[in-house]
């Protein structure tokens, strides 16, 4: 079974689109997040929200 993490950014109302896709794209090649859901509101702000699979590991004797 699958397990994930979640981190919530939010973006405030005068943030351009390239400003919120550099950090995105930073997240996902540094930090392994991947897009899970964008949300816009009616005053212009987003939240995003990213996933990242928990990898645990199975100890072994």
């Amino acid at each position: 079974m699958l397990e994930y993490e979640y981190r919530e950014l939010r973006f405030p109302r005068g943030t351009s689109r390239s400003a919120t896709r550099q950090a995105l794209t930073e997240h996902a090649e540094y930090g392994r997040w991947e897009l899970a859901r964008v949300r816009l509101y009616p005053n212009g702000s987003r939240r995003i929200t990213l996933r990242r699979k928990i990898i645990r590991q199975v100890r072994t004797m």
